[in-house]
């Protein structure tokens, strides 16, 4: 015989597949999302250190109306939303767009003009020191300097923006970690910047020497040729 609760049971029973069924959907559209974004904003960054600015955008565009499409999540399943697969969607999308911001000499962006939270943000701007250093790198493979100085004081001004953000980590949820990462990241480039800042004055001094051997012209201070 069926117990006093059975039809209680049964009840509950359709309640929860119900519920879960719309949050398995919505993890399900979640995680479609979060795959699309990623993927776009990183093809962007590729792009924009390419020099492409215009796929750049176009990317982004891409990106912003799949992440747009998350908007019902936040509504519907906010737990979903917050989960850290549409979180890493956010961030790399505000890396993307900070990025090709200020490789491309355009406007900072605000956090509401991309449509992310400002922790999303946040830690796509300390991300984006890593691409900043990148580019550095490469230009100075190139031995084109003319941004170098302007890029590391721009990553230096976003280490001064993330030190000030001075909350518990449970309120950030992990900006330090992001913060220890730029430190680190632009106490290496500032490194490699220097060194080659020195290299490239020697060989300045030795190129302007044999210059002055070659034509023949006094190596010393005197003017005499001979050493004094």
């Amino acid at each position: 015989m069926p117990s006093l609760y059975a039809d209680g049971f049964s009840t509950v029973s359709a309640k929860a597949h119900e519920a879960y069924s719309k949050k398995h959907a919505a993890r399900e559209q979640g995680l479609r999302i979060s795959r699309q974004v990623i993927q776009l904003s990183a093809n962007a960054i590729r792009a924009v250190h390419r020099g492409e600015f215009e796929r750049a955008q176009k990317l982004i565009a891409e990106g912003k109306t799949h992440l747009a499409e998350s908007i019902p999540i936040l509504e519907t399943n906010p737990e979903i939303y917050h989960a850290g697969f549409l979180a890493d969607a956010r961030k790399e999308f505000s890396e993307a767009n900070i990025t090709l911001a200020l490789l491309s000499g355009g406007s900072l962006p605000q956090p509401e003009d991309i449509g992310v939270d400002v922790g999303a943000y946040l830690k796509g701007l300390g991300d984006a020191a890593g691409e900043m250093r990148r580019y550095i790198l490469d230009s100075l493979r190139k031995d084109d300097w003319s941004r170098c100085e302007e890029i590391m004081e721009v990553m230096d001004e976003v280490y001064g923006l993330l030190v000030t953000i001075d909350f518990p980590e449970g309120v950030t949820s992990g900006l330090r970690h992001t913060t220890d990462m730029v430190r680190g990241t632009l106490e290496r480039t500032r490194g490699d910047f220097t060194m080659a800042m020195r290299q490239r004055s020697l060989e300045k001094k030795l190129a302007s020497w044999e210059g002055d051997a070659h034509n023949g012209k006094p190596d010393n201070a005197n003017g005499s040729g001979t050493n004094p």
